[in-house]
């Protein structure tokens, strides 16, 4: 196995890292949180411009035809600059779910089409998830019925928006639906749409590590940065002993969990048996890296940095808000359980 990533791979990761640097800082992103869509549809716009939205899109419809393991290096810069739902779940969710049906499918080749363009939104909702996140502005919804794959508007979801306290992270916008499903929405069967499902089930998941990573990693350097400036007794409080430490878990906690996330993209991109229990440890252990970062940030803040002011909460919900998005903790601890307990399961490390 070659971790090694391509050249266009790294250059792409920094060239949107470059853009988000300036184009979504956190004061930028507190204006549009504050609006009543919660979205600015000219960042979105912008960021389909970098190619972002083309990255999955296969190339027969105008995209650049890359698979999971470049999404693990972008979902990475989306959580360090905490970029809403919408963008990794039309980017990255839904159109893997997209690419995985038939090609002959006229209205598949037209939405993926629409979707390197950056005009489309798409909305998942999937059954792992109990609300869906950005239905209020989708164009079109995939909704999973019963194994089923259903396509339909905003309109048809029946939503209901669940307001602003149903997250803790105020950026997040969640719904519930209330579909009924028909044989017009339908566009995959059961006995096929299972396995789509199954694979879109590990790419929220993967998505939500990716950021989750990069979330640790953002509130790391405002935890750094902040340690640097804040002074007691004469001197900066990153010189103490104890804050050290603390900075110090965090940095071991990225780094233990990037193997996890880059071999779960792996596995993912190609098709291995058991890519569901790799996705498991990587969403488990990014989010747990993220959790001890927002912990251990707050801890070197100080109460000030839960404050709507500070830089840090808005990275610290996010993290928070993730966590239990496309499986519970206790889910993803199950499939692991239920790999390494199986009848006739090696002893040992497995590859």
């Amino acid at each position: 196995m070659d971790f090694t990533f391509t050249e266009d791979q790294l250059v792409f990761k920094e060239a949107i890292s470059r853009f988000l640097m300036t184009e979504a800082a956190p004061e930028m992103l507190r204006e549009i949180w504050e609006t009543e869509a919660g979205r600015s549809q000219e960042l979105h716009r912008k960021i389909a411009a970098q190619g972002v939205t083309a990255v999955s899109v296969p190339e027969a419809q105008g995209g650049l035809g890359m698979d999971d393991i470049a999404w693990s290096l972008l979902t990475q810069e989306l959580g360090y600059y905490a970029i809403p739902d919408s963008m990794v779940d039309t980017a990255y969710v839904a159109v893997g779910l997209l690419s995985a049906l038939p090609a002959t499918l006229a209205v598949r080749n037209e939405i993926l089409e629409q979707v390197v363009e950056g005009e489309l939104r798409i909305a998942v909702a999937h059954s792992i998830n109990p609300l869906v996140a950005d239905v209020h502005l989708a164009n079109r919804v995939l909704v999973e019925h019963q194994g089923e794959v259903h396509l339909v508007s905003r309109e048809q979801t029946g939503y209901q928006d669940t307001g602003s306290n149903s997250s803790i992270d105020s950026s997040r916008r969640l719904s519930k639906i209330n579909f009924v499903p028909t044989a017009d929405s339908k566009i995959l069967d059961a006995q096929d749409g299972a396995a789509v499902w199954n694979e879109t089930l590990n790419r929220g998941a993967l998505a939500v590590a990716g950021q989750s990573l990069g979330l640790a990693q953002r509130m790391l350097d405002l935890s750094v940065d902040y340690a640097v400036q804040r002074k007691q007794f004469g001197k900066p409080i990153g010189s103490f002993q104890a804050v050290k430490h603390k900075l110090a878990d965090v940095v071991s906690g990225i780094e233990f969990a990037k193997p996890a996330l880059y071999r779960a993209a792996y596995a993912l991109a190609n098709n291995d048996p058991r890519a569901d229990v790799y996705v498991s440890h990587a969403k488990l252990t990014c989010c747990e890296a993220a959790l001890v970062a927002a912990r251990h940030g707050i801890q070197v803040h100080g109460a000030m940095g839960y404050t709507w002011e500070a830089d840090l909460q808005m990275f610290m919900k996010r993290a928070w808000a993730l966590n239990s998005s496309w499986g519970t903790r206790e889910f993803h601890r199950q499939r692991i359980a239920n790999d390494i307990f199986a009848d006739g399961a090696a002893v040992g490390p497995r590859y």
